[in-house]
């Protein structure tokens, strides 16, 4: 079996007690984005399972757009990444 070089660890481990790997992140050029794809790759990047650099760059993600997922998810929870709660959880 080989394993592909990459940098930075393969798997890391939540406060929670559960671990993500690469494994669990969504496949690059992801073109549907639902709540909880985006909170794994808000989750990968906070936790230095990968760079932000890196998840931009695979999903093709703006710096502004994943940041307003940063800002939800740390203000209101993954709730507030459902596009159906986006006006309600919008800051003014």
């Amino acid at each position: 079996m080989f394993l592909k070089r990459i940098d930075g660890p393969r798997a890391v481990t939540l406060p929670d007690g559960t671990v993500l790997s690469r494994a669990d992140l969504p496949p690059a050029g992801t073109r549907r984005w639902v709540a909880s794809r985006k909170a794994t790759v808000v989750r990968a990047v906070e936790y230095g399972l990968i760079p932000r650099k890196e998840a931009l760059e695979r999903y093709a993600l703006s710096d502004e757009e994943f940041t307003s997922w940063e800002r939800a998810v740390s203000l209101h929870g993954v709730d507030a990444l459902k596009v159906t709660a986006l006006q309600k959880y919008r800051q003014l």
